[in-house]
């Protein structure tokens, strides 16, 4: 008895189940045809401006420039000189005895250069009898030039210990008596000119203690030199000379 009634409850229910399920496809294939055919029956819903920009087909390309114009300047070709095809050449069987002078200009051959003031072929502005491709700027006169000689040298300035070897005659200056008492030593150095003739010309103090100093240039004065050569000619020198006074001799 409760086997009939558990077979008959799985019937039923497996019925009903059976019935819902298609019942489930049919709406759902109904709700899909409502989606797709609903817009395409209200066409105006759709958005009309995206379409638009989306679809609109992008203008042509701009054509392109004309092509330049022709110059009316442009070069003519010169016209060549028509060459007769039939025409043969033969070797020459004796030596002709005159030449035929052509003349290139009747044929558009470039005239000769002419002839400026001076030879053909040389610089512009040069005089008769020049030479052939000379320089421009050069001597134009065929009479040789003499440069000034440069000025030779008054006086030349030599180091002290150069003029040390031209010394011939040395006097040595005396201590002064007051300068020992006052225990004052020290250099004395003198700016000298020695003449042409190795004498001193011109004494000149330029440091010393005063005391020492006419000692010293009296000293100096009565030195002697040999002559200083320059280009085989004496000159004068120019030179500083140290006097030194000790006490310790």
């Amino acid at each position: 008895m409760f086997e009939q009634t558990l077979l008959d409850s799985n019937n039923t229910i497996a019925s009903h189940r059976g019935g819902i399920t298609a019942i489930s496809f049919i709406l759902q294939a109904v709700v899909i045809i409502v989606v797709v055919l609903i817009p395409l029956m209200f066409t105006e819903a759709l958005p009309m401006k995206e379409l638009t920009t989306t679809l609109v087909a992008p203008p042509p390309p701009p054509p392109p420039p004309p092509p330049p114009a022709a110059s009316a300047s442009a070069v003519k070709p010169r016209p060549v000189a028509k060459i007769n095809p039939t025409a043969e050449l033969r070797t020459p069987t004796r030596i002709p005895q005159k030449i035929q002078k052509v003349n290139d200009t009747q044929q558009g051959a470039p005239a000769p250069p002419t002839t400026i003031a001076g030879v053909t072929g040389g610089v512009p502005g040069g005089v008769a009898g020049g030479t052939v491709g000379g320089v421009l700027g050069g001597v134009l006169s065929s009479t040789p030039t003499h440069l000034p000689s440069q000025p030779k040298p008054q006086r030349v300035r030599m180091s002290q210990g150069i003029t040390q070897g031209l010394l011939t005659h040395k006097v040595k200056p005396e201590y002064p008596a007051i300068a020992k008492q006052a225990r004052i030593q020290g250099p004395v150095v003198l700016k000298a000119i020695i003449g042409k003739d190795g004498k001193i010309q011109n004494l000149e103090v330029v440091s010393g203690h005063p005391m020492l100093s006419q000692a010293a240039l009296e000293a100096v004065k009565q030195w002697r030199y040999k002559p200083y050569f320059l280009n085989g000619q004496p000159t004068e020198v120019e030179t500083s000379i140290t006097v030194n006074f000790s006490l310790s001799g």
